[in-house]
This record gives structure tokens, C-alpha cells and sequence, in this order.
């Protein structure tokens, strides 16, 4: 039997067992009590440690209690009757993407699911139709997992890699700057532009539109297997920038949806503007086209990826444009008063325009592991270090942090000179 006449078996195979069930989809179910209006409502919503100020939650998000009531809901389901319980769920993979592009203001077909940002970059970046003779352009302020997975694609294509630096001091990045870099750095060979939307490691954020401007300018005339691509990693703007997909006018964005979305750990998705261009890798079982086809297959921790769907609608309960206001409201709180602390020198851009929720610092004479150590030992907040070579202090404020236990942020950073 060949692979496709299998897997559309088994997708109308579990098609049926949903219908022969009688099991429609479940309506949202929203915490009891729950205000979304009210910020403290929302908090109250994680079951973060009260004694600590979380301004590392973005990086492995808890989840709320929605979330959570979600994955618990689809465990007990596996656990009770496996069988049945995925004839059950059998489109709970299409109400997850229904959710997501409710949320991004697109269509479900261009939504393929994943397991992380990572997961999503190297389907996208290996799963590209390159050949020798074209050339991928990326810049050196991304994250190890965008280098690795361009030089696997490098590998196996034979197109060439080419690094630019987007801006020389991070607080003084401009969109002018960036945007001319870009411009000057595209050629006839360019056939990727591999971005990342919001930097880990400075906090910089791009401006993803003007790029994809100045990239349909050079595309024109080109034939379209000649045309340059804009690829983002987007997961440190996804969940804390308020924007529809398209307004960002690239072609393909990775996330993972556990960090500023505080969705399920271990769940993300890839977005393309179309398929064309890319080659799936991994059978699915998520039936053919679209972004079904770009779904990898296989056993996955569904409890998780089922309950995604919550995760999307507790967002868009509070407001996306509410929880991108609360983000900026606090990040631009710390880097105001961080930058009026002797000793402390503030490495991301004041403008909201260049920056989104993660904010970072150097402190003079302090090593960043041995700041953090300190605000967690002798403050109770929790911070991070930057994951790179240059490591600087690193905050995230969210919607689990209030404009309180920032002003006590500030004034904890203060005592580390």
C-alpha cells in the first residue's frame, strides 16, 4: 500500500471513530472567578511561587489554569481509554490551528504544529528548496539554533552563508540603520533572509515590515525560484507584540508557544505565507496539504498540543493589544529606571518600536550569573542570563509581573554596584 493511500487510512480512520463517538469539539472553558480585566485575576491564574518576583517566566512558561485544566483533561482521556480517546480527539489538532490563526489573523491551512521554535527552524531552513549558486543571508545576532540549522541547509544544498552585522551598539539601534544594512547586504544570489524577530540577547526587535519591504522591492523582476525569502524566528515577539501575521510581511515564521504565550511546554508552530517553496520532512498524520502536510507525525505529548487551544484563548480573552500594553507598559518602566542607576549600563533600545518584553543590562563590575545569583538569593527575583558569548542580565516582565515588583526590581539592581 503506498505512503499516501496509508496515512489518508488513517486519517479518515480516526475521522470516523470521532463521528461514530458523537464527540464534538469542546467549547472553551474559562476558569471559574476569572476577571480579564483585572491584572490580579490574571496572576492568579499561575501557580508561580508568591514570594518571588518571575522575570524569567518567558522562558519556560508555567502554565495558567486553563492551560492546565486542558492537559489534564486530555491525560486522564489517554490514560482511561487511549483508544477511544484519540478517535475523540481526532480534529483537535484542526481546533488548535482554528485557535492559532484566530490569533495571528490568518488561515488555519498555513499552520503547521511543532514541538519548539528549534523544531520549527530546522523544518523550515532544511526543508527549503535551495541549490548551489544561491545564497543565504543571515545576520550575527541570532540564536545558536537558527546558525546550526543554516549551516545543515548549507550542507546539504550547497547554498552559501553570508553573516551581517544589523546594528554596532544595541541601545542605539534604529530602524533606518537596520533596514539600509539590509538593503545593501541583499544581491542577485540571495535567495533567504534568515532574521530573528526580537534578540535574546540584547532585546533589540527588528522591524520585520520595513524588511519585508525592502525585500518585495528586490524581489521585483525576479523569477519567483530566484525570489528572496524573509524568515523569522519570532518567538521573543509571538505572544508580547501585538500583530497580525501578514502585517509582518515575511514569508515563514518559527515559534514555540511556551514562552510569552505561556501555552504547554514543549508546543510551537511554523507559519508559511505558502508551502511552495518548502519540502516536508517528516511524515504526518495530520492528512495532506497545507500545513497539515508540514505537521510532523509520530506519537507526540498530545495532553500538550491539544491544549494549546486554551493557551490561545486565554490570550485573546485578556486583548493581545491589552497584554502587548502591559509588557510595554513594565519593560519601559525597568529600562527608564534602570538607566538613571550608577554602574548600570542598559544594553536594549528605550523605543518600544526597537524592543518587546525582554530587557537587558550590564552591571559594572558584576558578572551577569553573579547578578542574577544575587537578586534571586538576597531580593527574590528571578532573572536570567543571556545564552551567548556576550552575557548580560536579562528580565522579562509579563502578565504574571506588576508595575510594583518592577519599581522593587530597579531598586534591587541599585545595591549589585
Amino acid at each position: 500500500m503506498d505512503l499516501v493511500r496509508r496515512r489518508s487510512l488513517l486519517t479518515a480512520g480516526l475521522a470516523t471513530g470521532a463521528a461514530l463517538a458523537g464527540c464534538n469539539t469542546p467549547e472553551p472553558r474559562r476558569a471559574a472567578g476569572f476577571n480579564s480585566d483585572d491584572w490580579d485575576s490574571v496572576r492568579a491564574q499561575f501557580p508561580l511561587a508568591p514570594n518571588l518576583v518571575h522575570l524569567a517566566a518567558f522562558v519556560f512558561a508555567a502554565h495558567p489554569k486553563p492551560v492546565r485544566a486542558a492537559i489534564d483533561r486530555h491525560r486522564k482521556g489517554l490514560d482511561r481509554d487511549t483508544d477511544d480517546y484519540l478517535h475523540e480527539q481526532a480534529t483537535a489538532e484542526d481546533d488548535v490551528r482554528s485557535a492559532a490563526a484566530g490569533y495571528l489573523g490568518t488561515a488555519a491551512a498555513n499552520i503547521a504544529l511543532t514541538d519548539s521554535t528549534t523544531m520549527g527552524l530546522g523544518l523550515l531552513y532544511s526543508g527549503l528548496l535551495l541549490s548551489s549558486g544561491q545564497e543565504i543571508l543571515t545576520t550575527e545576532h541570532d540564536f545558536y539554533a537558527t546558525e546550526e540549522a543554516l549551516r545543515l541547509a548549507s550542507r546539504r544544498s550547497g547554498a552559501t552563508i553570508r553573516r551581517i552585522r544589523l546594528y554596532d551598539e544595541p541601545s542605539a539601534a534604529n530602524e533606518t540603520e537596520i533596514v539600509d544594512r539590509v538593503r545593501a547586504a541583499i544581491g542577485p544570489r540571495t535567495r533567504v533572509v534568515a532574521v530573528t524577530w526580537v534578540h535574546s540577547g540584547t532585546g533589540v526587535r527588528l522591524p520585520i515590515p520595513a524588511i519585508g519591504q525592502v525585500i518585495a522591492e528586490a524581489n521585483a523582476g525576479r523569477p519567483l525560484n530566484d525570489q528572496a525569502l524573509l524568515c523569522v524566528d519570532g518567538v521573543h515577539g509571538f505572544g508580547a507584540v501585538d500583530t497580525d501575521i501578514d502585517d509582518l510581511r515575511c514569508d515563514f515564521l518559527a515559534t514555540g508557544t511556551h514562552k510569552w504565550l505561556f501555552g504547554p511546554r514543549g508546543t510551537g508552530l511554523l507559519w508559511g505565507k505558502s508551502w511552495d517553496a518548502l519540502a516536508p520532512l517528516i511524515p504526518t498524520f495530520s492528512g495532506d496539504g497545507a500545513g497539515g502536510e508540514y505537521t510532523p507525525g509520530g506519537y507526540h505529548s498530545f495532553e500538550h498540543r491539544w491544549a494549546v487551544r486554551e493557551a490561545f484563548e486565554f490570550h485573546v480573552q485578556i486583548g493581545r493589544a491589552r497584554i502587548a500594553a502591559r509588557i510595554t507598559e513594565q519593560a519601559t518602566q525597568l529600562k527608564e529606571g534602570l538607566a538613571k542607576l550608577d554602574g548600570i549600563r542598559v544594553v536594549t533600545p528605550t523605543s518600544p518600536d526597537l524592543s518587546a518584553g525582554i530587557v537587558c543590562c550590564e552591571v559594572s563590575g558584576v558578572p551577569a550569573h553573579t547578578a542574577v545569583t544575587l537578586l534571586r538569593s538576597q531580593h527574590r527575583i528571578v532573572a536570567s542570563v543571556t545564552p551567548y558569548a556576550q552575557q548580560y542580565v536579562r528580565f522579562g516582565p509579563s502578565i504574571v509581573t506588576t508595575p510594583e515588583q518592577i519599581d522593587k526590581t530597579i531598586k534591587a539592581v541599585g545595591t549589585l554596584t
